[in-house]
């Protein structure tokens, strides 16, 4: 079992940078895939991006570009650095993660932090 607890959310301008951070308890953290969502009010829990435990990476179409996935598997922690950020950015963004595979519906989920993103 692993929990995860995010932060860097904020408010910042349209164009501006925010690197949010996921840390994790645990001490198989290497091997589980993370990944973040995001959920905008009035509006379904979307995916935004992935990283497995061999660094393989996947974005949504709508990040591809802007936002960059990494990890730490020393810090057990994993980062989205969001670039050139845009007002339709802003919403609660959600770090999750999964022993092993990849799904689309990872067992653990932090509590968020938000972004919100000023035009």
């Amino acid at each position: 079992q692993v929990q995860l607890v995010e932060s860097g959310g904020g408010l910042v301008q349209a164009g501006g940078s925010l690197r949010l951070s996921c840390v994790a308890s645990g001490s198989t953290f290497s091997s589980y895939a993370v990944g973040w969502f995001r959920q905008a009010p009035g509006k379904e829990r979307e995916f935004v991006s992935r990283i497995r435990n061999s660094d393989t990476t996947v974005y949504a179409d709508s990040v591809k570009g802007r936002f960059t996935i990494s990890r730490d598997n020393a810090k057990k922690t994993v980062y989205l650095q969001m670039n050139s950020l845009k007002p339709e950015d802003t919403a609660v963004y959600y770090c999750a993660a999964r022993l092993g595979l990849w799904s689309a519906s990872p067992p653990y989920w932090g509590q968020g932090t938000q972004v919100t993103v000023s035009s």
